[in-house]
């Protein structure tokens, strides 16, 4: 981690008998977790990190690398009153600079918990080069919600509509990472609001539904895919062997068939970080805790994610202007996912003057691709 490092005796801390890579000063040299802070305005430092981060993409052909506690980087351990680090600001220009012209086509991507702007700005522009950054608000709101039990949640709804006010500040990554499962936390399905197993995993569908239909990269960290109970341990491998459970099963196929159809509709992620590329329908639902936007890619096309979130069924009518049909991509609650709703896939639904009627199980979510009359692609839209 060019932020950071480890005190372990075959680590780098006081390397050659003094603090050579760190700070000699502890003050700003030891950080909050107990780590070593690397000093960025030595140049042994520098190019020691930069060739490291080089080797790992040049021999080992890693796509990225994704830079811990960038607020580090930008502040005096991470304090904003003790003002910005510029050294440091500058290593990690140069550093992404560096990485990029060296790999074309790697990206780097920042942990950074601050609100400083031009995180994902061009260095050429002013800003520090990464291409992506971490939207902790979001992992740490959409968690919240879906650890609150359903019949609570109608005083949190707006933590899933928060996302959206400020996700054109930056190139937003949706993670839910190591981080998320371990420590005590629990896995991502774990975490959901409920004692009964067979829910927890109906509210983990509506999560990673949610979190695919909702703009920019996603990222999730190993198990996911089969709804692992167990804390991540890295002394021992995952338990694959959940899927010999019927419903841990159906949560698979639920994972491989959201990510095809993910692949499958450019809508979902055409235009991730264009604001023609996404449109609330419904982000004033809180009596029912029920949510609905649009996706669209360049070509127009469009898919219509819905939830339900209460602890209700619900019925819904959602218009949509110009829509002339709609068709069920995904649906959390199908039957062959672990649901009470019997497969559908393709089903065609009613639509008249717009309006599209769903009928929505408690803790559950649906794609829906919505077809318009013929209309100009939304990049030459004015």
């Amino acid at each position: 981690m060019p932020v950071h490092f480890a005190t372990d005796e075959w680590g780098l801390a006081d390397y050659d008998g003094t603090a050579l890579f760190e700070y000699p000063n502890d003050a700003v040299g030891v950080s909050e977790w107990g780590s070593r802070n690397f000093m960025h305005s030595r140049g042994e430092t520098c190019s020691f990190l930069q060739s490291a981060a080089n080797f790992w993409l040049g021999a080992y052909h890693f796509d990225g690398i994704r830079l811990d506690a960038i607020s580090r980087i930008i502040y005096w351990q991470g304090d904003e009153a003790r003002g910005v680090n510029g050294m440091a600001m500058d290593f990690v220009k140069t550093f992404n600079s560096g990485l990029r012209s060296l790999n074309p086509g790697c990206f780097t991507v920042a942990e950074d918990s601050t609100s400083l702007a031009g995180c994902t700005t061009a260095v050429e522009e002013g800003g520090l080069g990464f291409d992506y950054k971490w939207d902790m608000g979001w992992m740490h709101d959409t968690l919240e919600l879906f650890q609150t039990p359903p019949e609570a949640r109608r005083d949190m709804y707006h933590k899933l509509t928060f996302s959206m006010a400020y996700f054109g500040n930056e190139r937003y990554l949706l993670p839910l990472s190591h981080d998320e499962v371990v420590h005590g936390k629990g896995t991502v399905a774990q975490k959901m609001a409920s004692a009964d197993v067979e829910d927890k995993l109906a509210q983990a569908r509506a999560l990673y539904l949610y979190q695919m239909a909702h703009p920019g990269k996603k990222l999730n960290f190993m198990g996911w895919e089969v709804a692992q109970l167990r804390e991540w341990d890295e002394r021992r491998e995952q338990d694959w062997f959940m899927r010999t459970y019927p419903a841990h099963d159906a949560f698979f196929r639920f994972a491989c068939e959201l990510n095809a159809a993910y692949w499958d509709a450019p809508a979902l992620w055409d235009l991730d970080y264009d604001e023609d590329g996404f449109e609330w329908v419904e982000a004033n639902g809180e009596a029912d805790v029920v949510y609905a936007f649009l996706r669209r890619d360049a070509a127009g096309s469009c898919v219509m994610c819905a939830l339900n979130l209460s602890d209700k069924a619900a019925k819904r009518t959602f218009r949509i202007e110009g829509a002339t049909s709609a068709t069920v991509l995904v649906d959390t609650d199908w039957q062959r996912y672990g649901g009470t709703t019997p497969d559908a896939g393709g089903k065609l639904l009613a639509c008249q003057d717009g309006a599209i009627s769903l009928e929505m199980p408690a803790c559950s979510g649906k794609l829906v691709v919505v077809g318009y009359r013929p209309r100009r692609p939304v990049s030459a839209m004015g």
